[in-house]
């Protein structure tokens, strides 16, 4: 007997308060007029406002162009989600990447769904929305989760039931408001991974946390290396510098310049046989196609 499949962050809107558009909210539309889909509105970009409780705070303008670009070509394939303010405008509660692209392309309207919440439902929605195409950096999510229990009275315990985590997934990511600025950069510019990050929080002094930061982006250590030395850390021995072969500076040299090209850490190895591999991560579909974009770039010069 099949089963019915749980929701992948096991919310619904209905759970966290939000109405969908055909629950009394068509007629107070004004600048939007349905399209093929009843649910769906086209709404003048003139109308819309931005999300003052968007979780997402960076946007990378070359991802834009390029997403403007497919606008033009092809429309927008998603539709954003908006609110209705009593002022006859909307405020965008999910889909800020998406106008901004739509106002770069030329449009004057986007098709949109209308929901009706509150500043607290808002912002859930937003950030749920946000990790389901995990858009957002380690610290975004951090920020966000804090700004929950700090504005909306949240616990990490319901928090966790809202966004669909674990409490103690919450847990580390609130944790990492607690790193030094320095590796919170490192972090948004996905120079180390989550699983760096909580090797580094299990440091208790700062400089050391920077000091292993450091060790993490110059010698490449892995998740497993960076937890081993961090052990090694808090037992009061002297951890071992991790011996490289790629120390040439002409390597490092080239690795920065790949790391500025594809706007990723860019992991550059070689071997004394002069054989090697050049590793480009990607964090994302969106992220990936960023990459693949480049290499077209390139292809056609």
């Amino acid at each position: 007997m099949a089963t019915q499949k749980k929701p992948v962050l096991g919310r619904t809107l209905s759970d966290i308060g939000i109405k969908k558009a055909g629950e009394g909210v068509h007629a107070l539309l004004r600048g939007g007029t349905p399209i093929n889909n009843p649910s769906i509105y086209e709404v003048e970009l003139a109308l819309i406002d931005a999300n003052p409780l968007q979780p997402r705070t960076e946007f990378d303008d070359e991802a834009l162009n390029e997403l403007s670009e497919s606008i033009k070509q092809l429309g927008i394939i998603q539709p954003v989600t908006l609110r209705k303010l009593d002022n006859g405008r909307y405020q965008i509660i999910s889909g800020e990447r998406r106008c901004r692209a739509s106002r770069m392309a030329g449009l004057e309207k986007v098709p949109a769904y209308i929901r009706t919440a509150n500043d607290d439902q808002m912002l859930v929605m937003a950030l749920v929305e946000n990790i389901q195409r995990q858009d957002l950096d380690p610290i975004e999510v951090s920020i966000s989760f804090q700004r929950m229990i700090d504005e909306c009275g949240f616990t990490q315990e319901n928090l966790g039931e809202r966004v669909g985590k674990q409490r103690s997934t919450v847990t580390n990511f609130l944790r990492l408001l607690k790193l030094p600025d320095e590796i919170k950069l490192g972090l948004r510019r996905r120079l180390i991974s989550m699983g760096h990050a909580k090797a580094l929080l299990s440091v208790d002094d700062k400089n050391d946390q920077i000091y292993l930061f450091e060790r993490i982006l110059n010698e490449g250590l892995s998740v497993r290396e960076t937890e081993e030395i961090s052990r090694e850390m808090k037992e009061g021995t002297k951890p071992k510098t991790k011996k490289t072969k790629n120390t040439n500076n002409n390597y490092k040299e080239l690795e920065e310049k790949l790391n500025g090209v594809f706007k990723s850490k860019v992991k550059f190895s070689r071997t004394d046989k002069g054989n090697g591999k050049i590793v480009i991560p990607f964090s994302n579909d969106q992220d990936l196609e960023r990459i693949i974009g480049l290499f077209d770039k390139i292809n056609s010069i």
